[in-house]
C-alpha cells in the first residue's frame, strides 16, 4: 500500500522534541549506553543558563533535552496537554536487541502486543518502542 501524503500541509518531520531533565550525565548515560542513541551535539545556553543537548534517534530525527542546572523539577508528571509518551520505530531484530538491553540495565517495561513495549526514561518520561514499520501500530496502518 503506497503511502498516503497530506498535500494541504506537508512538512519535511520533527526536528526534535524537546524535554527537560535533573541531571545531564544521567541522561546521557540511559539514552545512550543503554538505548544506543549517539549524542550529537551540546549547546551552552547564554549566561550560563544550562545546556541544550541532542540524540540521533535515526532518519535526520533527534530528541533533545535541556539541562537546567538548579531549577528545581518536581517529578515528572502527564498534565492536560503535556507529553504522554513517545514512541519510537525500530525494526523488529533492534527492538528484540534493545528489550535485552533494557533487560540487561534492569529497567521495568510493560510488553504490548509482542511489537511494543513501554518503558520509562530516567526523569520519568514514558517512552515506547514499537517494532512495527512507522505509519502503522499493531498491525493496523495509521497513515
Amino acid at each position: 500500500m503506497a503511502k498516503r501524503q497530506n498535500k494541504k500541509f506537508e512538512i519535511r518531520g520533527i526536528n526534535h522534541l524537546a524535554l527537560t531533565c535533573k541531571d545531564m550525565k544521567r541522561t546521557v548515560d540511559f539514552y545512550s549506553g543503554v538505548l544506543g542513541m549517539p549524542l550529537t551535539k551540546t549547546i551552552n545556553l547564554p549566561r550560563g543558563m544550562g545546556q541544550h543537548f541532542f540524540f540521533d534517534i535515526g532518519h535526520g530525527n533527534t530528541i533533545a533535552f535541556f539541562d537546567f542546572p538548579g531549577l528545581d523539577l518536581g517529578p515528572y508528571g502527564e498534565d492536560l496537554g503535556g507529553l504522554h509518551h513517545l514512541a519510537i520505530s525500530v525494526e523488529p531484530t533492534r527492538w528484540a536487541h534493545l528489550k535485552a538491553r533494557l533487560d540487561d540495565a534492569g529497567v521495568d517495561y510493560a510488553h504490548i502486543d509482542g511489537t511494543s513495549i513501554y518503558f520509562r526514561g530516567p526523569d520519568g518520561e514514558r517512552i515506547e518502542l514499537i517494532a512495527d514499520p512507522l505509519g502503522e501500530m499493531y498491525g493496523m496502518t495509521v497513515i
